[in-house]
């Protein structure tokens, strides 16, 4: 928005043409995120404490664990309105996409926040049932895949990595696939908040490879060159990605181990799903599943376990669920844990380029 205003003067200061590249703006957003997260978290932080929002430790967590039982949690607050706020002052105030993102990242954020703060009031490791979570997680995504199916030119198409010509017509289907790429990106990055700094660096990793993938699938001309599908508009993307990636940077500052501070329900909750809606606004919606691979691997490490548990009658695959917790309990140093991940993270994104051109 702030970005218009200046642009009304670039007919008598040629300088300012720049503001209209998205590039520059990404730039700019990114770093605009990553300077309020980094000057404000220990203000934050302090408050938090204050007001003593502190993490709970669940019982049957590991033993380590319970060191870090009143370490200031909620940091999500400190990451979405520094998105919001980059993404206002960079971002096209017109586009209906970078709305429809601010949307998910306001509604996941407040049951994260609902969540968040009955375990706070309680006292204890339970905030919101999982039934209501869910219900208004679904919610959320609904209003989302329904805004996209009936916008007027958005194609409903399913972009299959490495196959060009077959692209199925998902119909009214897009939206509860919508669902599903919401609400599980959403869970699987809240699975993988377990550990000082092990969801956010995989999603600064994600986030800025969607940068990338919005930037492409916007410009036409790119677009038609990788083979890969046109949507218009969606290239403004890369400034809230960018934004969310500076913010994640930001953040880490101070949730790198050992952690002065955690995210919450209120950051990774939000953060998942504006990955997920992302995905889907740029056609890459298989891709997520290898740009957000160790989310994946994560959910599916509990939900083997639950079902291998049942099946069995109390027997595991696994020491503990979600995963990293078994390399923990074999013995993993936490930040060998936390590094190791963020390297697979890191080749699973890299990986996720090659599908750009492998068609």
């Amino acid at each position: 928005m702030f970005y218009k205003l200046i642009y009304l003067f670039h007919t008598d200061y040629s300088w300012l043409n720049v503001f209209r590249y998205i590039t520059f703006r990404t730039v700019l957003s990114t770093l605009t995120s990553l300077m309020l997260c980094f000057f404000f978290g220990s203000w934050a932080i302090k408050r938090l404490a204050s007001m003593k929002v502190g993490q709970f430790i669940r019982d049957d967590g590991p033993p380590n664990h319970k060191s870090k039982q009143g370490t200031p949690t909620m940091g999500g607050l400190m990451i979405l309105p520094a998105v919001i706020f980059s993404s206002f002052l960079w971002a096209d105030p017109v586009n209906i996409y970078i709305w429809l993102i601010i949307f998910v990242l306001l509604s996941f954020g407040g049951i994260g926040f609902a969540d968040d703060y009955l375990k706070m009031a309680r006292k204890n490791s339970h905030g919101l049932t999982a039934t209501s979570k869910f219900l208004l997680q679904v919610l959320a995504s609904l209003i989302v895949g329904l805004t996209l199916y009936f916008y007027p030119g958005f194609d409903l198409h399913l972009n299959i990595p490495f196959l060009k010509k077959i692209s199925p017509d998902l119909g009214i289907w897009f939206i509860p696939v919508t669902i599903f790429i919401i609400v599980g990106t959403s869970n699987a990055v809240n699975l993988t908040d377990g550990l000082d700094g092990l969801a956010i660096s995989p999603l600064i990793v994600a986030f800025g490879s969607y940068l990338a993938f919005a930037y492409l699938s916007g410009h036409i001309k790119i677009a038609s060159y990788l083979q890969i599908p046109y949507v218009s508009g969606s290239g403004e993307l890369s400034v809230l990605c960018g934004a969310l990636a500076g913010a994640g940077m930001g953040f880490l500052w101070y949730n790198a181990y050992p952690a002065e501070v955690f995210m919450g329900d209120v950051g990774s909750l939000p953060l998942g799903a504006a990955l997920g809606a992302v995905a889907i606004i740029t056609k890459q919606e298989l891709v997520l599943i290898l740009v957000g691979g160790l989310f994946v691997f994560e959910a599916l490490s509990v939900i083997f376990q639950v079902a291998y548990f049942k099946i069995t009658g109390g027997q595991r695959i696994f020491r503990m669920a979600p995963i990293h917790h078994h390399f923990e309990l074999k013995g993993w140093p936490e930040p060998k844990v936390i590094v190791r991940f963020w390297i697979i993270a890191i080749i699973l994104a890299l990986l996720s380029f090659a599908t750009l051109k492998l068609r």
